[in-house]
C-alpha cells in the first residue's frame, strides 16, 4: 500500500513538469486577406539574408547624417527622421525629397549627390510611420497631416519655396502638398506617383484595416522581392536592389513588427481612401511628371476581378493623363523602365531630372 501511494505521489509531482515542457497548442492561422505586395516564396532568387533593423531603422546606415526634427502632432510627442545636405557651392535653390510607401529617404541615395553636385541642398524626411521616425498608434494618417507635417519641419530649417520632388506615395504627396499650400513651393517634380486614378471608382474593392494589417503581417523578403521585379523594375533584376529590399524586410522583423505593419496598414487605408486625382487641374505649381511607362502600381488591385486589374495602373496612358490635367504640366517618359526610374536607370533619370529642374520655372 505504501509502494502505491509511492508511486501515485510520484506521478503527480511529475504532471505539472511535464505541463511545463509541453509545447504550446497551435495557434488557428490568420484569416487569409489580399495585400498590395504578394508576400509567398516566388521563382525570384533569394537575397541576403535578413536581419531586423529595430522599429525605426536604427541598424541601417543611411548615406548622410540623420538628424531628428521634435514635434507634436494629435497630442503625441513625435519625432521626424531627415537628411539635410548642404552642397559646397550652393545654387540657391533646395529640393526636398518624399519617398514612396515602400520606400525610404536613404533610397534617394542616388539621386541626393548628383543634386548637391549641382549646387542644390537637398532635405529627404522620413514621413511619421515610415522608417526611422516614429511609428504612433493611434494616429490618424491622412495626406493633409503628412504635408502639414513636412511644413513643420521645413519652417523648423529655414527653407522657403523649395522644389517639391515626390516618388509613388510621395508624389501623392507631393500633388496634396501643392494643393495645400501653393505659396510654400516653386516647383513641383513627380516620379511615377500614385493616386494618378481613383482605384475605388475604377472597380477595386475596398477593405478594413485589419484585413490591411493581416496582410501587412505577413510580409517578408521574398514576397517584396517578387512585387519589386514585377512592378518596380518591369520584369529585370540587379543585385543592387537586394539592400532597398532588405531595408523594408527587416522592418518587419523582430519587436517592432506588429508597430510597423498597425501603421503601413493605415496609410494603405490613407492612399486607397483620400485620391487626389479629382483635383489634379487645382494645381498651379510649374510642374515635371517622370514617368517609367512599364510601372502597373495599382494600390490593392490584387483583389479586383481580372477585368479591372487589366485596366488599371497603365502608366503608359496615366503619364499623358495627367500631364494633360495639371495647367502647364511638362513630361518626361521612360518606355522601358517600371515604377522605379530613379532606381532602375540612376544615369539616365538624373539627367532628365537635373534638365528638367533647370527648365521648371
Amino acid at each position: 500500500m505504501r509502494a502505491i501511494r509511492l508511486a501515485t505521489l510520484l506521478l503527480m509531482l511529475a504532471a505539472p513538469a511535464a505541463a511545463q515542457t509541453q509545447a504550446p497548442a497551435a495557434q488557428p492561422p490568420a484569416p487569409a486577406a489580399p495585400t498590395t505586395a504578394p508576400v509567398h516564396p516566388t521563382d525570384a532568387s533569394s537575397g541576403p539574408a535578413v536581419r531586423p533593423f529595430g522599429v525605426e531603422l536604427q541598424e541601417f546606415d543611411y548615406p548622410f547624417e540623420v538628424q531628428r526634427f521634435e514635434f507634436v502632432s494629435q497630442r503625441k510627442p513625435l519625432h521626424m527622421a531627415y537628411m539635410d545636405v548642404k552642397p559646397e557651392q550652393p545654387n540657391g535653390r533646395t529640393v526636398v525629397l518624399l519617398h514612396g510607401k515602400n520606400f525610404c529617404g536613404a533610397t534617394w541615395e542616388g539621386v541626393i549627390r548628383p543634386l548637391v553636385n549641382a549646387g542644390y541642398r537637398v532635405v529627404a524626411p522620413d514621413q511619421i510611420g515610415f522608417c526611422k521616425s516614429s511609428k504612433p498608434l493611434g494616429y490618424q494618417f491622412s495626406l493633409f497631416q503628412l504635408a502639414a507635417n513636412t511644413k513643420a519641419l521645413l519652417d523648423q530649417i529655414g527653407v522657403d519655396k523649395p522644389i517639391v520632388i515626390g516618388h509613388s506615395m510621395g508624389g501623392m504627396l507631393a500633388m496634396r502638398y501643392a494643393l495645400s499650400f501653393p505659396d510654400a513651393l516653386s516647383g513641383l517634380v513627380l516620379v511615377n506617383p500614385i493616386g494618378l486614378e481613383d482605384w475605388r471608382a475604377a472597380g477595386i474593392p475596398p477593405r478594413t484595416v485589419d484585413q490591411w494589417y493581416t496582410g501587412e503581417l505577413r510580409t517578408n523578403f521574398e514576397g517584396i522581392k517578387a512585387y519589386q521585379q514585377k512592378t518596380y523594375y518591369a520584369g529585370t533584376w540587379s543585385p543592387d536592389y537586394d539592400r532597398w529590399v532588405a531595408m523594408q524586410a527587416g522592418l518587419y522583423l523582430g519587436e517592432g513588427k506588429a508597430a510597423v505593419a498597425w501603421d503601413q496598414a493605415l496609410t494603405s487605408d490613407m492612399v486607397f481612401t483620400q485620391p487626389v486625382v479629382h483635383e489634379l487641374p487645382n494645381i498651379r505649381t510649374p510642374t515635371l511628371l517622370l514617368i517609367g511607362e512599364k510601372d502597373n502600381t495599382a494600390i490593392g488591385k490584387d483583389a479586383a476581378p481580372p477585368d479591372v486589374q487589366k485596366k488599371v495602373g497603365n502608366y503608359a496612358k496615366l503619364g499623358p493623363a495627367t500631364a494633360a490635367a495639371i495647367p502647364g504640366a511638362r513630361l518626361v517618359t521612360f518606355p522601358d523602365l517600371g515604377h522605379a526610374p530613379q532606381v532602375q536607370a540612376p544615369e539616365r533619370f538624373n539627367a532628365a531630372l537635373l534638365k528638367g529642374l533647370g527648365e521648371l520655372k
